[in-house]
């Protein structure tokens, strides 16, 4: 929606299995669709990503890229890779 905001963060205790509220993990899922191309949509993605995660302290980040172009087979659009932005890793996944 252009508000620069992280489209979902999860946050939950990570010693829950004991009944204990210890410290709680965070992850940053982002969200995107190819608008342009592939590429230029994972360059702003996975900056916007990393960003994110930097500022809430998250422990994982992940970008979500949705390609809704005709003509491109599932075998192209299912995928799923690590990128590295800065010291942060970022998993990326492709729908």
């Amino acid at each position: 929606m252009g508000r620069r905001r992280t489209d979902l963060l999860i946050e939950w205790p990570i010693d829950e299995a004991q009944g204990l509220l210890g410290p709680l993990q965070r992850v940053v899922l982002e969200l995107k669709i190819v608008h342009k191309s592939l590429e230029a949509t994972l360059h702003e993605g996975l900056a916007q990503t990393a960003q994110y995660a930097d500022h809430c302290g998250a422990d994982e980040a992940h970008l979500i890229v949705f390609d809704r172009r005709p003509g491109i087979p599932w075998d192209d659009k299912i995928w799923q890779r690590t990128e590295q932005v800065g010291s942060r890793t970022v998993g990326v996944w492709g729908m």
